[in-house]
C-alpha cells in the first residue's frame, strides 16, 4: 500500500520532489529545489508527499519562516499542497491536510494559513477546496489575492498580508521576481531573459534568495511573479508564446 513519506535533508537527494522535471531533463532545476528545500528545513519546512513518482505532496512551514509576506504567530503557512493526474479523487487531499493539520497541532500551532485568488491563478492551491475543509478568507490583496486561514484553536490572532503587497511597483519596466521554490524557474526565466533582451525591451530580473526578500516582495507569489507597467500581470513561469502574448497586451499597448 502507498505511504505518505517525509522529505528531510538526510533523504532528499535519494527522492523524487513531484513537481521537479525528471533528473533526466531537468537536473539543475531538481538541484535548485532540492538546496532551496534544504535551507528551509532549518527553518522548520515540511515537506510531506505520497511515496510515488507523481505530484502528490505537501509543503508547509511555520509562517515566521515563510517565503512570503505574510504577518501572523504560531501557524503553519502551507507553502505548495498539490495532487495530480490519476491520484485525483482518491481522498489523497484529505489525507496529505490531516498529516499537517495533525502535525500542526502537536508543535503547538494555533491555525494553517494558505494562498489563494479569486480569479484563477497558476501555481495557487485550489482555494474552494480549502474553504470546503473550513478555510476562511481573513485578508485580500491586489488584484484577486486571497489569505485563506483555518483555526486551530479559539481565540488564535488571524494572520494577514504585509503592507508592502499592493500587487503594483513604481518600475515600469519589465520585472521579474522569483526564487527556487519553484523547480522550473532556474529553466524559464533565463530563456525569457534572452528573449527580452533580444526584443531591446527594458527589464529587471529580481532573485529572491533570502526570507526576508521574499517577505518583503510587492505580491505573496514568490515563486514567480511579472509586472508590465507597473502592474502584476501573471505568477506563472511562462512560455515565450505566453510571454509575447503578455507583452502584447499589457506593455506595447501601454508604452507611452
Amino acid at each position: 500500500m502507498d505511504q505518505i513519506k517525509t522529505i528531510t535533508s538526510s533523504n532528499i537527494q535519494e527522492e523524487h520532489i513531484c513537481c521537479a522535471l525528471s533528473d533526466k531533463k531537468g537536473e539543475t532545476c531538481v538541484a535548485s529545489k532540492k538546496a532551496w528545500l534544504t535551507e528551509r528545513f532549518k527553518d522548520g519546512l515540511v515537506f510531506k508527499k505520497l511515496d510515488v513518482r507523481g505530484k502528490v505532496f505537501i509543503e508547509y512551514i511555520p509562517v515566521e519562516h515563510a517565503f512570503a509576506p505574510v504577518e501572523g504567530r504560531d501557524l503553519m503557512y502551507i507553502n505548495c499542497f498539490w495532487v495530480s493526474g490519476k491520484y485525483k479523487g482518491q481522498g489523497w487531499s484529505n489525507t496529505l491536510l490531516e498529516a499537517c493539520i495533525h502535525d500542526a497541532k502537536e508543535k503547538g500551532k494555533k491555525g494553517l494559513v494558505a494562498l489563494g485568488s479569486k480569479k484563477k491563478m497558476h501555481f495557487l492551491s485550489d482555494p474552494d477546496y480549502f474553504k470546503y475543509k473550513g478555510f476562511e478568507v481573513c485578508d485580500t490583496a491586489h488584484p484577486s489575492f486571497e489569505l485563506l486561514y483555518l483555526p486551530l484553536v479559539s481565540g488564535a490572532e488571524k494572520p494577514e498580508f504585509r503592507p508592502c503587497v499592493t500587487g503594483e511597483i513604481q518600475d515600469q519596466d519589465v520585472v521579474i521576481y522569483y526564487s527556487n521554490g519553484c523547480p522550473h524557474t532556474d529553466k524559464y526565466v533565463p530563456i525569457m531573459r534572452e528573449h527580452l533582451e533580444e526584443l531591446e525591451i527594458p527589464h529587471k530580473i529580481i532573485k529572491l534568495t533570502t526570507k526576508d526578500q521574499a517577505r518583503n516582495c510587492p505580491v505573496p507569489c514568490t515563486n514567480f511573479a511579472i509586472f508590465m507597467k507597473g502592474q502584476f500581470i501573471a505568477s506563472e513561469v511562462l512560455t515565450l508564446k505566453r510571454l509575447d502574448i503578455f507583452l502584447n497586451k499589457h506593455y506595447y499597448l501601454c508604452r507611452s
